[in-house]
């Protein structure tokens, strides 16, 4: 039995004896509903990304927050408590971990073959789902052998096959069937069955074209998903749909634009529509968090225009509810009333993630062999590196583990964007150490020898699971960039010996190094900005010798900088950095895009290039404190003078530097 199988056993007992004496609470539309009435509950998986277990293989080990077989687990209680229930997924099956990579890359889909992810939604009888924009990541081959396993149905109103338009949607040449229509018996209020006909309906971004042009271009097309759904629910309605559910793989925007890639708002205002489960954007909805203040977005009921809507987190961290009373029209059904949730899998108490829930077995038992082969995957090397990774001098030096961040940044957005209208404009990638000690203690730092690489090494270089962003600015707001990086530094006098360098009230991921320009920082000067991106001295400017090309770097030039989704979104408050510089919203993890990068380079050289240092200031020395490792590699700091100045506090190491 593996660590993962024997930890999920002991969860699984001490969840199950918690549960032996609770008892099911029906919701009120079951326990209220009258003999022409009848209670739906809808439940909804969405992005799970091959996430069906609770084990995170880039860190290699358990991870309470995530899991299908944690989600899965609640599905009893829940279709408890309700007097009718069905289950459906919304997409982003088959990419996003190294389990989905070692299905697509090692051993392959044969036809007949079950893929994980299918053996898992088999057993658990799910009625219908959609494609997300991660089925396209290995291919259409790929996919097509997937899907033969599902024992269910996959819709998609907006997917064509070929490379031809349709004069409208309804004489597409679909890749799938564009909707369902079941036929299922519903328990009314007086305990009698009745018919009803169910469409179920699905959605794509329209964006795969671009994100997977390699697989696509040439076989497939799509459409606007708001034109495919005005276009096909009518039909569903002709075709004796009595309610009409959308699964829109697509997040929630309420700013109008033709081939939107977050459309869910305004599927719903798409007339005989009746509930929208949605996904892609990796939120949740309805809540206290995401979406608040959008006008027709009721963050509170879970409706968007109106309409019950629910998105459901992401890798099984939340089931998504939608809850319908439903009453007989003559001899159809309506919705009279409805709610949204979603239910969460685990809770955060003492700044620590509990499981709230066990496993269901099943699915466990199921993937074990799977699960054991991507262990051994993601534990064997996937490429070389001929330097070592580390994080030790990350903020008072250009870094390793940072370098091979942007240059898989880089190499990534000058593919996704080479045939847009930037590519020719020239990329920047910023990026910032994540591990660089602070409260996470001495030992908190990134530390991978040189030689083979390994997928699980990926998370000690990149601990979240950030997106890739793509922003467009100027050189000004490049300098600005930088200077807000800066203020993590104390001001330094001149001749003054032993004064310490950081300001510990700054956290170190905000400490960006952007790669492509080479620049120096004069810590004589005071921080133009304070650690929460307010002006503190207007006139300062510690950011020196900023060149581009070899060239001072011209204030009106725009330039392409890949980051993260926190950074561009305005995380960090770094200035004019927010989410209207956007340019291209990446599909992938960063994690995903490094792996990548290693996959396809087989060796990297990750050797930090020197792009930026300290300004000399005459007769000065600073402090600086990280790990006792750090000693191992002082020889790599070309250019740096620097030396071993005794013990700091918990276990920390002081180094002097001499600027």
């Amino acid at each position: 039995m593996s660590e993962f199988s024997s930890s999920i056993t002991r969860r699984s007992f001490l969840a199950g004896s918690a549960a032996a004496g609770g008892f099911i609470m029906l919701h009120p539309f079951s326990a209220r509903a009258e003999a022409n009435q009848a209670h739906l509950r809808i439940m909804e998986t969405t992005d799970i990304h091959v996430n069906a277990l609770p084990y995170d293989y880039y860190a290699d080990k358990p991870n309470d927050t995530m899991g299908l077989s944690r989600t899965a687990s609640l599905i009893e209680a829940v279709r408890k408590e309700a007097t009718n229930s069905m289950l459906i997924d919304n997409g982003d099956l088959l990419q996003g971990n190294p389990m989905g990579d070692y299905i697509a890359y090692e051993k392959g889909m044969k036809d007949g073959d079950l893929h994980p992810i299918m053996k898992g939604m088999n057993l658990l009888s799910y009625e219908c789902s959609t494609l997300g924009n991660h089925e396209f990541n290995y291919g259409l081959s790929f996919l097509d052998k997937v899907l033969a396993g599902a024992n269910f149905p996959f819709v998609c109103a907006n997917l064509i096959r070929g490379t031809e338009l349709a004069a409208g949607p309804r004489d597409d040449k679909l890749y799938l069937k564009p909707y369902v229509i079941l036929d299922k018996k519903l328990k009314d209020g007086s305990g009698a069955e009745k018919p009803i006909r169910i469409g179920i309906i699905g959605f794509v971004p329209p964006q795969i074209m671009i994100w997977d042009a390699k697989n696509l271009e040439g076989n497939v097309r799509t459409r606007d998903i708001v034109e495919a759904a005005k276009a096909w629910v009518p039909q569903m309605k002709e075709e004796g749909a009595d309610i009409v559910i959308a699964l829109s793989h697509s997040g929630i925007d309420v700013k109008e634009s033709d081939m939107m890639e977050n459309a869910s708002f305004f599927v719903a205002g798409v007339e005989g529509i009746d509930a929208v489960f949605t996904g892609h954007q990796h939120l949740v909805f309805p809540g206290k968090k995401d979406f608040q203040e959008l006008e027709g977005v009721d963050t509170k009921a879970g409706t968007l225009q109106g309409k019950p809507a629910v998105m459901g987190g992401f890798w099984g961290s939340h089931m998504g509810l939608i809850d319908l009373l439903l009453e007989e029209d003559g001899n159809k059904w309506r919705v009279v009333s409805a709610t949204s949730e979603a239910r969460p899998i685990y809770e955060r108490a003492d700044n620590k993630n509990k499981a709230t829930v066990g496993d269901d077995r099943r699915i466990v038992e199921a993937l074990k062999a799977d699960h054991e082969a991507t262990l051994a995957y993601v534990r064997r090397p996937v490429g070389k590196t001929t330097a070592p990774l580390y994080s030790y001098f990350a903020l008072v030096a250009d870094d390793p583990s940072v370098q091979i961040v942007s240059q898989a940044q880089a190499w990534y957005i000058k593919q996704m964007l080479k045939e847009s209208k930037w590519k020719d404009l020239p990329i920047l990638s910023a990026a910032a150490p994540f591990k660089a000690g602070g409260r996470g203690g001495a030992d908190y730092y990134t530390d991978v020898p040189a030689g083979d690489v390994a997928i699980k090494n990926v998370a000690d270089l990149y601990l979240y699971p950030n997106t890739v962003r793509a922003v467009e600015i100027t050189g000004a707001q490049v300098k600005e960039w930088l200077e807000m990086s800066a203020g993590i530094f104390n001001r330094i006098e001149p001749g003054k010996p032993d004064q310490a360098l950081i300001n510990l009230d700054f956290p170190s991921y905000n400490y960006d190094v952007i790669d492509g320009v080479t620049y120096k920082i004069d810590l004589s000067q005071p921080p133009k900005y304070n650690p929460k991106g307010g002006v503190l001295n207007p006139s300062s400017g510690r950011i020196v010798e900023l060149m581009f090309d070899g060239k001072p770097i011209d204030p009106a030039q725009k330039f392409v900088v890949a980051t993260n989704n926190y950074r561009a979104g305005g995380g960090g408050n770094f200035p004019e950095i927010n989410s209207s510089k956007i340019i291209f919203e990446a599909p992938d993890t960063n994690r995903d895009v490094i792996v990548r990068y290693i996959v396809e380079q087989k060796t990297i050289n990750p050797s930090a290039d020197a792009n930026w240092s300290f300004a000399p200031l005459s007769g000065a020395t600073v402090i600086f404190e990280t790990g006792p490792k750090a000693k191992d590699y002082m020889a790599d700091l070309k250019g740096l003078k620097i030396e071993p100045a005794g013990e700091g506090e918990g276990g920390f190491a002081k180094f002097r530097i001499t600027l």
